[in-house]
């Protein structure tokens, strides 16, 4: 179980370790909503947050022993971080596809990757054994209390930014920890998930009453920080017992909203990072007035950020 306290001490723990990142007005179909910059978070990801608040719940041996992690490439960055600055070794378990501007970014802060093939091999796996033969915690992206409280940190910084619990907030949804994070540090809110097509297994499985995995045969997508190929028991209970709502978006929506937020603000927000505002601005979503709208990461390919602007 997570609760909201659990979240508020998340908040007091991680205090100088995280940015409060800026929470800023913006028009869309006329009207204004808020848009939650977790792009400009340290790592460029609200991933930081999570992380960080688990491995400071490290005892000493454990930390010892460091942490191996596995991500397509926001989380990965965010435990490289946290445990660059524990000094604490990390080994990090990509799928070979990830953007290389992840990985390198991920190496770049000491951590040791691992590349897998994400559709033959099973990363929870791999992590497990590495784990095993070396002493070592696994850190979930998503599948963990401490990882769900610290990135409902989010939350708490909407509440204080806005002054008021916002109507609605549409949040980028993988495994739903950031949703449902926020979800538990905002009860007035409605909370809306936005999922690229194919990986919709949050929307299924609220759906449904169970936990389903994505299909096999999931397309691809350019939205590669929301390719989770199963929710967890932990985030699916939150967001059931909230009655959250989930849609899902387009790549062409997501690139439209990478487009927006770099004319509109000069934000650089990668494709599933600007799910939720890709939700808004392709019609899927209403605005309305105390709609804020969480911009999850920046983490782009340079070149591919510039052809879509382009």
């Amino acid at each position: 179980m997570v609760t909201i306290t659990d979240v508020e001490a998340a908040q007091d723990r991680i205090a100088g370790c995280v940015e409060r990142t800026p929470l800023i007005e913006a028009r869309v179909a006329g009207r204004p909503v808020w848009l939650k910059c977790e792009c400009l978070q340290t790592g460029r990801a609200f991933k930081l947050r999570g992380a960080t608040n688990r491995l400071l719940q490290l005892s000493a041996g454990q930390r010892d022993a460091g942490v191996v992690a596995f991500s397509s490439g926001n989380h990965a960055q965010g435990v490289a971080i946290a445990a660059k600055r524990l000094g604490m070794p990390a080994t990090i378990v990509m799928p070979a596809d990830a953007p290389k501007v992840k990985a390198d970014a991920t190496r770049s802060h000491g951590a040791e990757v691992i590349f897998y093939d994400r559709r033959t091999e099973d990363r929870e796996a791999i992590a497990g054994r590495l784990a095993e033969e070396r002493g070592a915690v696994v850190v979930p992206s998503f599948d963990d209390p401490a990882i769900v409280a610290g990135q409902g940190t989010v939350g708490l910084e909407i509440l204080e930014q806005l002054g008021r619990s916002p109507a609605m907030i549409v949040v980028p949804t993988g495994g739903g920890g950031l949703a449902s994070g926020i979800a538990l540090a905002c009860p007035d809110a409605e909370i809306v998930c936005i999922e690229p097509e194919g990986w919709d297994d949050m929307r299924r499985s609220l759906e449904g009453g169970a936990i389903v995995p994505v299909e096999t045969d999931a397309p691809d997508t350019l939205c590669d920080a929301l390719q989770t190929p199963r929710v967890s028991a932990i985030t699916f209970g939150i967001l059931q017992a909230r009655g959250a709502r989930v849609l899902t978006i387009t790549d062409e929506e997501a690139c439209e909203a990478v487009r927006f937020a770099w004319r509109e603000h000069g934000l650089v927000v990668e494709p599933g990072g600007a799910a939720a505002l890709a939700a808004l601005l392709a019609g899927k979503v209403e605005p309305r007035e105390g709609t804020v709208v969480v911009l999850s990461g920046g983490n782009i390919d340079p070149a591919l950020h510039a052809r879509i602007i382009g």
